[in-house]
């Protein structure tokens, strides 16, 4: 796997969360070893959502034709 962030070599690595809950959590995940960057599965599972969001509002519909367009009221 490469980093998204330098294009370096990703290793696997156990990662433990101490913040989040009463209790440690750990999870396995992959840190890149040139710049540190942590990727786990709930990282990638934000940004397929946040990919799909923004795909959507980048979806462009073609504007109405002219003569189903309403008319405006001049004052």
């Amino acid at each position: 796997m490469r980093c998204t962030r330098c294009n370096g070599l990703m290793v696997v690595d156990d990662l433990i969360d101490m913040r989040e809950s009463y209790h440690p959590m750990w999870m396995r995940g992959w840190r890149c070893v040139v710049c540190g960057n942590v990727v786990d599965p709930l990282i990638l599972r934000h940004r397929m959502i946040q990919a799909a969001g923004t795909l959507r509002l980048l979806k462009v519909e073609a504007p109405p034709p002219l003569y189903f367009r309403p008319a405006r009221a001049s004052a």
